[in-house]
């Protein structure tokens, strides 16, 4: 069986500006980007358990502090923002990441709402959510291994 897919065309880092500023500019910075990132994995812990459980939870469901920040320092780079996330974990490699996994539709669409519920909540729009809408779910598709 052959596998359509293929490596997404760009991150958000590759592909420059929407107008004048970055995605990272656009979305509002590293804390407002952090804050997205709480809210997507407080969705996912409460929302999609099945999804969670592939991050380290604590007993309660939560997902870690540790898998937070460091999602956070990725989506920060990824948008344009400062890349501490290569500076202190290297290349991302998201698929060698999470070949341990298994990312099968289910997952990537769980995934996908977690993210698009943070984006709403956090009120996200225009021309970056149109960008950010395809580049992450061009990502999540990619990363699905089953």
């Amino acid at each position: 069986m052959s596998d359509e897919r293929q490596k997404p065309s760009v991150g958000a880092r590759e592909a420059g500006s929407i107008g004048d500023q970055t995605p990272f500019e656009l979305v509002g910075g590293a804390d407002k980007i952090k804050a997205i990132v709480e809210t997507f994995y407080d969705v996912m812990s409460e929302q999609e358990p099945a999804l969670a459980r592939l991050h380290p939870c604590d007993e309660a469901g939560i997902v870690s502090r540790e898998s937070r920040d460091r999602f956070a320092l990725f989506f920060i780079g990824w948008l344009g923002g400062p890349d501490d996330y290569v500076n202190i974990h290297g290349h991302p490699r998201l698929r060698r990441r999470h070949a341990h996994l298994t990312v099968d539709e289910a997952m990537r669409d769980a995934w996908i709402r977690s993210m698009t519920v943070a984006l709403d909540a956090h009120a996200v729009r225009g021309d970056v959510r149109a960008f950010l809408d395809a580049r992450l779910y061009e990502v999540a598709d990619f990363l699905r291994n089953t």
